[in-house]
This record gives structure tokens, C-alpha cells and sequence, in this order.
């Protein structure tokens, strides 16, 4: 599948999608919260800790800053900053309860505080200006992408830092088949290892469409340039399937 063009990629992807994001995803996310760390795993071939070290290493926070994790899941990367600098003031947001409830867990676990709540992070329920640092990861496919950019840009403080790591579409149309093929493999492995329901069965074959639909490396930091970030820089690992972004709001 060719998407279409960067100027007409989200109407295209609403289109197509519109009715996944608003009427299944949360049953999803809501069945698979109890193994959804554990699934991410065994997909990852054991990489998920690798990714999320990669990620947290373009994080740059200092001591007092208030942080807002958009998409939170599970609490990974708020978990993963508190530990690097204790003295963070860390928001998580998710649209899914069932997750930020296993993300307190986790976070509690461990005695660490982080301030969360669920809610649609198209719309996010904090002031203008508000926070120093924002990070999203491995959720952006399920997005409205331009509307949550827009308004993680809202909430950040003039020259405050958006961080973004996803799972991305290959530059390479080789990489690319190779690429979807072995995500099939992935989720009908770890649907049967477990015991998946139906939510997350009837949605497989969306998270390769919604992966063929999105974006690249080089589109994305188009796409947070066009929305008036400023100094864009990425990195890209295993032939552009897994993207970093750094964005910074203008001053003034």
C-alpha cells in the first residue's frame, strides 16, 4: 500500500480509521493491560528495555521540571525519568483506564509518585505554557497526529521540548515488506502465547494497516516543522522502523 501524500495523510487516515480509534481500540487496550508490557516484550525479541533506554537517552529533563507523559500506557517512560532524576514532577495522560491503572501500579511499586489520569490527549486538560518537557511513544499510529502535536505544542512552555519515539513506515520498500511480514508473525505469536481475546483479534490486521498508513522518519519531522516546531532533529534505528524525535516551541 503507497500512502497518500504528507498534505492529505491525516484526512486519509481519519477516513480509514475513524472508527477503530472512536468504537474498538479502548476494549482493546483495556484487554490487553494486564500483559500488555509482557506481550511487547516477546514482540520486541526482548528489545523493549534497549528501545526504552534509546528513548530516555534524547531525553534531556532537569531537576524541578514538569514533565507530561501523553499516552502513557503502562507508565515505562514516566517510571524511567523518575529514576533518572528523582526530583521531576512527572504527568502521565492515557485515554485508557485500564492501563493507567496498571501504571499506578507499577509506578507505586517501585515508590515513585507520578500524577495521572485518563483522558482524550487530543484535548489535553492542562493550561497553556504548562509544562517544560512532553514525551509520547509507541502510540502516535493510534492518533490524530496533527491535532495532538498542536496541542502538546500549546501546553509546552516557550522553548520547551517534545520528545516522540515511535514505530515508523520504512523509507526502503524492501526493508518495508519485511518489516510487515515479521509484525504478522508477532501478533498471531503472542495472540496464541496470551490466549488473546476477541478485541485484540479482530484488530490485528489494523496495527499493520494503520503501520503502512502512518508515517516516515523524514515525514514526521515535515509534518512538526509544518505545526511551527523548531530545531527537529531524529535518529532512526533498524533501517527507519523505529524513529526519535526531538522538537523544541519557539521563545516568545
Amino acid at each position: 500500500m503507497t500512502p497518500p501524500p504528507v498534505a492529505t495523510r491525516e484526512i486519509a487516515r481519519e477516513e480509514r480509521f475513524n472508527s477503530v480509534w472512536t468504537e474498538e481500540l479502548n476494549d482493546v487496550f483495556a484487554h490487553v493491560a494486564p500483559y500488555y508490557d509482557r506481550a511487547n516484550c516477546v514482540a520486541s525479541l526482548g528489545l523493549l528495555r534497549w528501545f526504552v533506554g534509546r528513548f530516555i537517552a534524547t531525553v534531556d529533563v532537569r531537576p524541578g521540571e514538569r514533565v507530561l507523559d501523553v499516552c502513557a500506557g503502562t507508565n515505562a517512560i514516566g517510571i524511567a525519568l523518575l529514576e533518572r532524576e528523582p526530583a521531576l514532577e512527572v504527568h502521565a495522560i492515557d485515554r485508557s483506564a485500564a492501563m493507567q491503572e496498571v501504571g499506578r501500579r507499577n509506578a507505586r511499586a517501585k515508590g515513585l509518585r507520578i500524577r495521572s489520569l485518563s483522558g482524550d490527549v487530543h484535548t489535553l486538560p492542562f493550561p497553556d505554557r504548562h509544562f517544560d518537557a512532553v514525551t509520547l511513544q509507541f502510540a502516535s499510529r493510534h492518533l490524530r497526529i496533527r491535532r495532538v502535536f498542536a496541542e502538546i505544542r500549546r501546553v509546552l512552555k516557550p522553548g520547551g521540548r517534545f520528545y516522540h519515539c515511535d514505530m515508523l513506515r520504512p523509507a526502503n520498500p524492501v526493508v518495508e515488506r519485511l518489516y510487515y511480514g515479521y509484525l504478522r508473525l508477532c501478533l498471531g505469536f503472542t495472540a496464541l502465547l496470551f490466549r488473546s481475546g476477541p478485541p485484540a483479534l479482530n484488530c490485528r490486521e489494523y496495527f499493520i494497516d494503520a503501520l503502512q498508513m502512518f508515517y516516515s522518519t523524514e515525514e514526521l519531522s515535515d509534518v512538526l516543522e509544518d505545526l511551527g516546531y523548531r530545531d527537529v532533529t531524529a535518529q532512526t534505528v533498524f533501517a527507519g522502523m523505529l524513529g526519535f524525535h526531538r522538537a523544541v516551541k519557539p521563545a516568545g
